[in-house]
């Protein structure tokens, strides 16, 4: 793996990163330019810490890039931020695949408009043979929703009698979210100050660690993603328990 600068005290690197990139319009706001133009300079920032990630070894990155509920934005705002994804996904196959990176989605990806989802299963085959950091792109993504689908699959293997209703605990119900092939994040980043999940990865995130920035997503760079890993670094997880007994 390449040495990254200036990632000294960075202590204990998360195995797992999910950020809440937000603060894109208010961004372009404060320039009094359209709310499109944040969301293409986010992408740069998209871009520098997906490279910042893999170089620190950092294992998996999931970015939460379009929720259930940006599915009410204005419809030009809609189809501006459907065209700069799957600008986004044909144009940085380069990029990946020289970092590395091998990517992936979860989320309700039927919702995406057809040449998206095409572009998105071209881009996860073009980087499928990766063997880097795996970038997880959260697509018309709920957690709520996600929660509810794995429980209304479980009552039809109920109901089938695939299993019996003791059958279901945390294990079972984890491995029917779409995230079952991925380890739960260490760290939640969230950008622009904002103090709220917005219906990302609720079961996921149990014991994560949170860094909210203040800085808006576009701005958010290089040091400002190892900040965030220095102070995870810093932190003293429990899950639970007392500080003798920390699982690391």
């Amino acid at each position: 793996m390449k040495s990254y600068p200036n990632t000294h005290g960075l202590g204990s690197v998360p195995r797992h990163i999910a950020v809440i990139m937000d603060g894109n319009g208010r961004w372009a706001k404060g320039r009094m330019l359209a709310r499109i133009r944040g969301h293409r300079r986010g992408v740069e920032s998209v871009r520098t810490v997906v490279r910042t990630a893999g170089e620190i070894g950092v294992q998996y990155l999931t970015l939460y890039a379009f929720s259930q509920e940006n599915w009410s934005r204005p419809k030009s705002e809609v189809e501006a931020l459907m065209r700069l994804l799957e600008d986004f996904l044909k144009n940085e196959i380069g990029e990946l695949n020289e970092n590395n990176v091998q990517l992936h989605s979860i989320g309700q990806i039927e919702d995406l408009p057809v040449r998206v989802r095409k572009q998105l299963d071209l881009t996860r085959k073009a980087t499928s043979g990766n063997t880097g950091l795996k970038l997880v792109l959260a697509l018309s993504y709920g957690a709520r929703r996600e929660i509810t689908l794995a429980a209304q699959q479980i009552a039809r293997e109920v109901a089938r009698g695939l299993i019996s209703p003791e059958d279901v605990n945390e294990t079972l119900l984890a491995s029917h979210l779409y995230t079952r092939d991925y380890p739960d994040p260490d760290l939640i980043i969230r950008t622009s100050g904002e103090l709220r999940l917005s219906n990302f990865l609720l079961w996921q995130i149990s014991y994560a660690e949170f860094v909210v920035s203040p800085v808006l997503w576009p701005d958010f760079g290089k040091e400002q993603f190892l900040d965030a890993v220095r102070e995870y670094g810093q932190r003293q997880r429990r899950f639970g328990g007392v500080a003798s007994h920390a699982h690391g």
